[in-house]
């Protein structure tokens, strides 16, 4: 039986020093650090929209791929991100040699930090926080090796205020928060095909434990007891092994231009967020439909009671809510008219200035020679 080597696996812990190219590095160029990638995931599709706005605004990236399990090579990487995500100038490398000197480096998930911190030179480290990565984990290696990331002194840009708040007051981190914002071609309202049918989405990914798919499920069988008309959508992942004793569309994997139309089709969706808020809430809103979450501090730093139906995270609270959003038609088409106004206010060129400006706040608080030596050299 093959042994299982944790040596390789965590090989990017023990990542001693990298060294970029000999040289000054010019002003407003970028070195992200990132994990490797499946087409559609929706933390890269993030990064790399970044790129591509700052690259607009004058900014020279490159993009390194720590620990590939994805792409044997860095020309079938960049092919994949100029075809599937968007058509980027930053070229690709895999590995740590050769590396362009930069003005910035910048770790973008727990796995990435430590070669980051490892980089020798007058380099200004960042951090781009998306959500709490220790919370992805039970309590073991994972957990401590995230958390330990946010000692290393790096300079944290945050998707939202939450993150930058909590980094701040419990790690010590100087932190800059940026918003989200929507793609509004896509994610617009379309016509109601069958408007007299009730429908519920819920985004249905068992992979991704904080989007607590066995938890929705709870509630949606709850409420198609109380309202057995209304009917259940369910999309993100391939969820035929699991007994869903409710009428339901299991729709899979399916493409943003098919997701955008599913949103329009649904009175409410469901979306649970247990660490930090993902983008779907915005994107649902801007469709149209009414969404319904819990309540903390990582779903209201960004929604509020006006734009959505935020309750306990109990089962009991989240059955009462959708059921309250279907039963009273003229309360939801309200709510729904203040969310998807605000919305249509959330653009992802704000987005990148907010980023730009954290950049600019880096280069104030870092100085000209932020960890010019790697730990331990």
């Amino acid at each position: 039986m093959k042994s299982r080597n944790v040596f390789t696996h965590y090989d990017f812990v023990r990542t001693d020093r990298i060294a970029l190219a000999p040289g000054a590095a010019r002003p407003g160029t970028l070195l992200w650090f990132i994990p490797d990638f499946n087409i559609g995931s929706g933390g890269h599709q993030t990064i790399f929209r970044t790129i591509w706005h700052l690259e607009r605004m004058g900014w020279e990236s490159n993009i390194v791929i720590v620990s590939p399990t994805e792409h044997a090579t860095a020309e079938l990487a960049r092919h994949d991100i100029c075809t599937h995500f968007f058509a980027l100038q930053a070229k690709v490398f895999i590995g740590f040699d050769h590396l362009p000197n930069s003005e910035f480096v910048i770790a973008t998930g727990w796995q990435t930090a430590y070669p980051v911190r490892a980089v020798t030179g007058p380099v200004k480290k960042l951090y781009f926080v998306q959500d709490f990565e220790p919370s992805f984990y039970p309590t073991g290696t994972e957990s401590i090796l995230a958390d330990n990331t946010y000692h290393f002194g790096f300079f944290g840009i945050t998707a939202g205020g939450w993150l930058a708040r909590k980094l701040k007051a419990e790690y010590g981190m100087q932190t800059h928060p940026i918003s989200f914002g929507v793609d509004h071609e896509l994610y617009c309202q379309r016509p109601r095909r069958e408007p007299h049918i009730q429908r519920v989405f819920f985004y249905a990914r068992p992979p991704t434990p904080r989007r607590a798919f066995e938890f929705g499920l709870l509630v949606l069988e709850a409420v198609s007891r109380r309202l057995p008309q209304v009917q259940f959508i369910l999309a993100g992942w391939d969820v035929s092994d699991y007994h869903i004793p409710f009428p339901h569309l299991a729709a899979g994997v399916i493409s943003p231009g098919e997701l955008a139309d599913v949103f329009s089709q649904c009175d409410a969706a469901l979306v649970l967020s247990l660490t930090n808020l993902s983008l779907m809430p915005l994107e649902v809103m801007a469709a149209g439909c009414a969404v319904v979450s819990n309540r903390g501090e990582c779903v209201e730093w960004l929604l509020n009671d006006d734009l959505a139906l935020l309750t306990d995270p109990t089962l009991e609270a989240l059955t009462d809510a959708l059921c309250r959003v279907l039963q009273d038609e003229p309360a939801r088409q309200a709510m729904c008219q203040r969310a998807q106004a605000f919305a249509r206010r959330q653009h992802w060129h704000d987005s990148a200035q907010a980023f730009e400006q954290g950049l600019l706040e880096a280069r104030r608080v870092l100085g000209p020679a932020t960890a010019d030596v790697a730990p331990g050299a």
